[in-house]
């Protein structure tokens, strides 16, 4: 929660007369509870009650819940004691503020002193008990911000996943985890409506995130982007003089709707094997790291990784890439690749909104090259009882599944025999949506539609919603001739579920936003851009031209309403 948020939700918070009523009543329970103090002397002779027995003032309280400033929050929160803040701030159903001062480490309210106040309370020591307000300011908001390593975040990002984001951090997760925080923090109070409220408050805010958004917790966006090919000019283009790489400036043009969609994908189409293994073009490619960290950068959610290109690299190329995920974005789902049986045994499932999505990854080959002898597990191939026993698990287990397959024909924008045959077990065995990659340039996209009324989740040869090629993402191809240029054409598949009335998550709409990679030689000379903002002067500006003088920008829109129609419009 950002400090914007977290003020605006104190300064909405209300206390209605039962309430106050209600804090006193418990506060007067736990005096009684509590025994005598511990009659330590302070600094200034006086002697230091527990935080529990401290008097409670409710206009002073109401006066400092007015307070919009976070750093007053925190003072108020440390003056009045652990006990009657967290019970105040959850009875006002501000539970996200509760949890970011302290209870995230579950300590017991039976505690007249938690740990997580503790460098507060040490740092409030040195000023007189009886001073002003005023006069403890700094002492005190220096003690509390001890209590955060750096400024709060969205719920979202707060907790690491497992190694390539097997179960991506949701709001769904969150909020469940925020709930089971609350009823372990409040099990030795006596009112259970309080935790209901906390619970239900929890919930409602997370909703008013949502809406605020426009989207429901049962509705998810998701968008998907091509191959991202690293020929040697890309490579060069993202390349300082001090030998020093960086590829934001591919994405500076398309960031903002990649980072909008609730889940992103991409065909990472070569191997991140590193600058150690080398940094190499076609045939045989090898990426810098640097080009995740600009995926990552990029708003992506989901790499997939099982292309052609995979094993480039052999062994080493693999575990380098593997290592990559798994030690610098952990938050990240990688699909395709696999460091153990058990990971290629996994179907890789992400939870957003409510909902489950399971997403599989396969390619029809790696040129030639076989998996390493002792890890045949490496790239997940489209091999027929795999993709069926991944096929059922995710129909059993997932509200929606996705496959990513690599496949088809290079340069040829007709289906070939291989996806029609796959086309055909995706969809019996109850895959709701395909996106291909793989030919390198775009192909049609069709709803696979059953008998029934509306587009509904496949449970077995109903809907299914196929994007055969979504060509690629960015490349610059040393090809020359006719055909060229309609590789510099590529999309960004979108597509909106929703939960229907039977509880099931089904396509609600579905598109496709054009895309033109327009490269010029020289230093971050590359970026893709949404053909609908590309200009006449751009394209004549497009070092393709040299390459195949038929591009254009009319050539690329007559190109993508001969393969979309009006889809892309």
């Amino acid at each position: 929660m950002t400090l914007s948020k977290y003020n605006e939700v104190m300064e909405n918070l209300v206390i209605t007369d039962e309430m106050r009523a209600r804090l006193l009543e418990n506060i007067e329970k736990e005096v009684s509870a509590d025994g005598a103090g511990t009659n330590e002397i302070g600094s200034d002779g006086s002697k230091d009650e527990p935080l529990s027995f401290q008097k409670i003032d409710v206009n002073e309280f109401e006066k400092k819940k007015n307070e919009k400033e976070s750093g007053k929050i925190i003072k108020f929160v440390a003056r009045y004691g652990s006990r009657v803040a967290v019970f105040a701030l959850v009875a006002l159903g501000a539970f996200s503020v509760v949890r970011l001062v302290g209870l995230d480490g579950r300590k017991s309210m039976e505690t007249s002193a938690p740990a997580a106040y503790e460098e507060t309370a040490e740092a409030t020591a040195e000023s007189a008990a009886g001073d002003a307000y005023e006069s403890q300011d700094s002492a005190v908001y220096d003690g509390a911000a001890d209590l955060f390593d750096e400024e709060p975040k969205m719920a979202e990002s707060e907790e690491a996943t497992p190694i390539f984001g097997e179960s991506k951090a949701t709001d769904s997760a969150n909020n469940a985890g925020k709930q089971n925080d609350a009823s372990e923090a409040l099990e030795p109070m006596e009112d259970n409506a309080i935790e209901s409220e906390a619970t239900e408050a929890a919930e409602t805010a997370d909703s008013e995130d949502m809406l605020a958004v426009g989207k429901s917790a049962d509705e998810l966006t998701i968008t998907m982007a091509g191959d991202v090919l690293l020929h040697t000019p890309v490579a060069e283009a993202g390349m300082d003089e001090n030998g020093n790489y960086n590829f934001d400036f591919l994405f500076d043009d398309t960031r903002d709707e990649i980072e909008s969609a609730d889940l992103a994908l991409v065909n990472q189409e070569v191997i991140l094997g590193g600058k150690e293994l080398g940094v190499t073009g076609y045939p045989s490619f090898n990426a810098p790291q640097e080009l995740g960290d600009s995926l990552v950068n990029a708003g992506f959610d989901v790499i997939c990784h099982a292309t052609n290109h995979a094993l480039d690299k052999g062994k080493q190329g693999i575990l380098n890439t593997i290592d990559f995920w798994r030690n610098k974005y952990s938050q990240i789902t990688v699909v395709g690749i696999n460091g153990s049986q058990e990971e290629y045994d996994t179907v890789k499932m992400v939870e957003k909104n409510g909902i489950t999505v399971a997403i599989l990854n396969y390619t029809y080959g790696t040129n030639g090259i076989s998996n390493p002898s002792d890890m045949p597990y490496a790239v997940n191939t489209l091999e027929e009882d795999k993709v069926i026993s991944d096929l059922k698990y995710a129909e059993e287990n997932a509200d929606f599944t996705i496959v990513c397959p690599h496949w088809g024909t290079e340069y040829n924008h007709d289906l070939d025999g291989m996806q029609e045959k796959w086309t055909e077990i995706f969809r019996k065995y109850g895959a709701d949506l395909v996106i291909g990659t793989h030919p390198h340039v775009i192909e049609p996209i069709e709803m696979l539609e059953d008998n029934e009324e509306g587009i509904t989740n496949n449970h077995g040869d109903g809907d299914m919603l196929v994007y055969y090629s979504i060509g690629n993402f960015v490349n610059w191809t040393s090809g020359t001739g006719e055909g060229i240029a309609d590789r510099m054409v590529g999309g960004l598949a979108n597509i909106t579920l929703k939960r229907d009335e039977n509880g099931e998550v089904c396509i609600d709409d579905y598109g496709i936003r054009a895309l033109v990679c327009h490269v010029q030689s020289g230093y971050e000379n590359i970026s893709v851009y949404p053909l609908s903002e590309y200009t006449d002067a751009m394209a004549e500006k497009n070092e393709i031209i040299d390459q195949d003088s038929k591009f254009t920008k009319e050539y690329c829109e007559k190109l993508c309403d001969d393969i979309w129609g009006n889809l892309w419009k």
